[in-house]
C-alpha cells in the first residue's frame, strides 16, 4: 500500500514540477518580454522565476531520488532509469542556481551599478554566453522532466 502512494505521489510531484518548467519558461517569461516596455524591467522578474525554479529543482529532484530509490529498493524496476534522469536533472538545477544564475546577476548588479543595461556593459558578451548556456540547461532539464514523467507513470504492469 505504501509502494503504491509512493508511486502515486511521486507521479504527482514529478508532473507539477515539470508543468512548472512550461509555465514558466514557455509561457510567462514570454508574455513578460512582450507585455512589459521595459526589457530590462522584464529581465529580472524573469530571473528571480528561473532562479526560483532553479532551487525548487535542486529540492524536488532530491526528494524525488530520495522516492525513487525506496521505489527500487521495494522492487520497482523502471525506476533504476528514473534515478538517472533526476540525477541528471539535479545536475543541470544544481549548475544553474548555484553556478550560472548567480554569475549572470553578479553581472547584471555590476551594469547596473555603473547605470547600464548589462547589454550594453562591458561584461556583455559574457552574460550572453551565460544566457545561453542557462537555456541550454533549462531545454536539457525540460526534456529530462518530460521523459521522467512519461517513464514515472508508465504502467507498471
Amino acid at each position: 500500500m505504501l509502494q503504491l502512494r509512493t508511486q502515486r505521489t511521486f507521479s504527482v510531484i514529478s508532473g507539477l514540477w515539470v508543468g512548472s518548467f512550461i509555465t514558466v519558461g514557455f509561457l510567462v517569461v514570454p508574455v513578460l518580454f512582450s507585455t512589459l516596455g521595459d526589457r530590462q524591467v522584464a529581465g529580472l522578474v524573469a530571473a528571480s522565476l528561473f532562479k526560483t525554479i532553479a532551487y525548487m529543482g535542486v529540492a524536488i529532484s532530491a526528494l524525488l531520488m530520495l522516492m525513487a530509490n525506496y521505489l527500487v529498493k521495494q522492487g520497482i524496476a523502471h525506476y533504476h532509469l528514473i534515478r538517472w534522469i533526476l540525477l541528471g536533472m539535479l545536475a543541470c538545477a544544481v549548475g544553474s542556481a548555484f553556478i550560472i544564475i548567480p554569475w549572470m546577476n553578479s553581472l547584471r548588479d555590476q551594469a547596473l551599478y555603473l547605470g547600464l543595461s548589462v547589454r550594453e556593459s562591458a561584461n556583455a558578451v559574457v552574460f550572453n554566453r551565460l544566457h545561453g548556456a542557462s537555456s541550454t540547461l533549462f531545454m536539457i532539464q525540460f526534456l529530462l522532466g518530460l521523459a521522467l514523467v512519461w517513464r514515472a507513470t508508465k504502467n507498471a504492469d
